[in-house]
């Protein structure tokens, strides 16, 4: 049995929880490096900080937190605030995937990046008043290539949506990515009836189909999905996070 480290990181607006199979104390250094980074930047373009809209970074370094969360902007139409979260988790992954990790889950907030190489993870889906909120999870069999999930909400949490729906998960080969969707796709998850709120939702995810590997859109009763998801698995209440074969978030 591999041993795993566990660590919480509690960072102002930043709280992430990290397992993994190599020693994390030395990430609390890179994620407060890489908050800075945002910080000093807004300073002198505040617009990056609250416009609700696309913003053009001037950047041509490829790991540049700037340039990655305007980017998943730029694709999803959204401010590059939307995708901090997904941005540092999926950061925080490459960093330790360089220091020799084959499996690692980084959850900041709810927004997530990992790598499973050698065993299955289960991530469980909250999804606020709706009936099945934390009864499903995605079950993610061992891979080669990291993955980013992120879920958005109009009813859960303190992010701005203009929509209601209850969770609208984003599964992408970027977490950034996810991120930004998840918020443009949870903005447009509005109607009349549950229903039409879940189909407008839907229709939205259609138009990001090369960007992203999945959706599931949950408002109350209603359900929708799109793209190739991973199993849905029941979880049961008394299942803890365990190492042994399979991860449970």
């Amino acid at each position: 049995m591999v041993n795993m480290f566990k660590k919480n990181f509690d960072l102002e607006e930043t709280k992430i929880s990290i397992v993994s199979d190599i020693e994390v104390d030395f990430l609390k250094k890179f994620i407060i490096s890489k908050r800075n980074e945002i910080k000093d930047y807004i300073s002198n373009h505040y617009s990056f900080f609250n416009s609700h809209k696309s913003v053009y970074v001037e950047s041509n370094e490829e790991r540049d937190i700037i340039k990655i969360m305007a980017e998943a902007g730029k694709i999803a139409n959204v401010g590059p605030m939307a995708a901090v979260a997904g941005t540092i988790s999926q950061l925080t992954i490459e960093e330790l995937i360089k220091n020799g990790s084959e499996f690692s889950i980084v959850n900041n907030g709810g927004d997530i990046s990992f790598i499973n190489k050698n065993r299955k993870v289960i991530c469980g889906i909250y999804s606020g008043n709706s009936s099945i909120s934390a009864e499903l999870g995605f079950e993610f069999k061992p891979q080669k290539s990291p993955i980013g999930l992120a879920t958005s909400s109009g009813t859960v949490g303190y992010s701005f949506s203009y929509g209601r729906g209850d969770s609208i998960s984003v599964i992408s080969d970027k977490a950034s990515v996810a991120d930004a969707i998840a918020t443009a796709i949870a903005n447009k998850v509005v109607g009349k009836t549950d229903d039409e709120a879940v189909e407008n939702g839907l229709n939205t995810a259609l138009e990001f189909e090369e960007y992203i590997n999945g959706v599931l859109i949950i408002l109350g009763e209603s359900i929708a999905t799109f793209g190739k998801l991973p199993n849905l698995v029941n979880l049961k209440k008394e299942d803890n996070l365990k190492f042994e074969e399979d991860t449970i978030i």
